[in-house]
């Protein structure tokens, strides 16, 4: 963080690790609510009683969660989850997720964390060099798990459309946890390819788009939840921004049939092609989390924290 002694709310109140309080009964099937929400509960039992936050009402606080938002949003007692984010006390916090509610204007997006963790403006600075200037011999290449068991799987169309593509087109099988087991396949693919296919994932978003851009890959996207409404203080979206650095092709079209992916890439062509590329690899320091912290670059952690201090501020002013 730059000169965090600038900003003269600068605390730290506790340390909690909301998303293994939540994982670890996520999957139970003999958990309860009460047992799903106890940890974030008693947080906020003893955060309530602390004087900061008696006078800002939560405004001047906030929080990470390590999880996608919906893990922290159930509704009912029958649905996933825990209630944390609904706690009345939760109200005013800002939330740092990898995920966010386009709904609920508490809520920030990271970055998902990658497997890179430079120690040093060098080490990303050679990264970069190294993906921007790396020969690329795939047009388009594709890293997911088809699942059969959903119904018009558009991971199923996206392989299909790989195949279509012959040579211009590779694809890695992420079935039974193979990509999570060895992520170099998977970096591999997306330091081959020119774009990378990125249709959402369990939730609407997806770690491969950080690896993939990481790669310096031009990711497609098919759903602008995917990025555009999630990441707005690292993916620039403002004024069409988006299109330098990513392709956005509305899924509805390629499920009608309307229009090929490898059509639509190759129109780009290589020089654009190129200059996409270099944008994406500008963007890399601030998507990635930093080994050690050091001035000479602002990563995902400043950005996130820069950013939450700008929000403090505007509450202040409004006020």
């Amino acid at each position: 963080m730059q000169n965090p002694k600038s900003i003269a709310s600068f605390r730290i109140l506790c340390s909690f690790l909301a998303g293994f309080a939540v994982g670890r009964n996520l999957w139970s099937p003999n958990s309860t609510t009460s047992e799903r929400d106890k940890d974030c509960s008693l947080l906020l039992q003893w955060l309530k009683k602390q004087e900061p936050f008696q006078k800002s009402h939560g405004w001047d606080h906030f929080i990470t969660l390590g999880r996608i938002t919906w893990d922290f949003r159930r509704s009912g007692d029958l649905d996933w989850g825990s209630s944390f984010l609904y706690m009345h006390e939760m109200k005013n916090v800002t939330r740092l997720s990898i995920e966010r509610s386009p709904w609920d204007e508490m809520d920030v997006a990271v970055p998902y964390p990658t497997g890179f963790h430079p120690k040093s403006l060098a080490d990303v600075q050679q990264w970069q060099n190294f993906v921007l200037n790396r020969k690329r011999s795939t047009l388009f290449g594709f890293s997911a798990a088809p699942r059969a068991e959903f119904k018009n799987d558009f991971r199923e169309l996206l392989l299909d459309e790989c195949i279509k593509a012959g040579n211009r087109c590779r694809s890695v099988d992420c079935t039974s946890g193979k990509c999570e087991k060895s992520g170099a396949r998977t970096m591999e693919l997306f330091l081959d390819s020119e774009f990378c296919m990125q249709p959402r994932g369990d939730s609407f978003t997806r770690r491969s788009i950080f690896d993939c851009m990481l790669a310096g890959s031009v990711p497609v996207l098919f759903w602008r939840r995917s990025a555009y409404l999630q990441y707005k203080w690292f993916l620039p979206t403002v004024h069409g921004e988006e299109l330098n650095w990513s392709i956005f092709i509305d899924r509805r079209d390629l499920r009608e049939g309307n229009v090929s992916i490898s059509a639509v890439l190759e129109e780009i062509g290589k020089e654009n092609a190129r200059e996409m590329r270099v944008r994406v690899v500008e963007m890399i320091p601030k998507l990635i989390y930093s080994a050690e912290a050091h001035n000479d670059m602002n990563d995902a952690f400043d950005v996130a924290l820069q950013g939450v201090f700008q929000r403090f501020k505007e509450h202040r002013w409004r006020l």
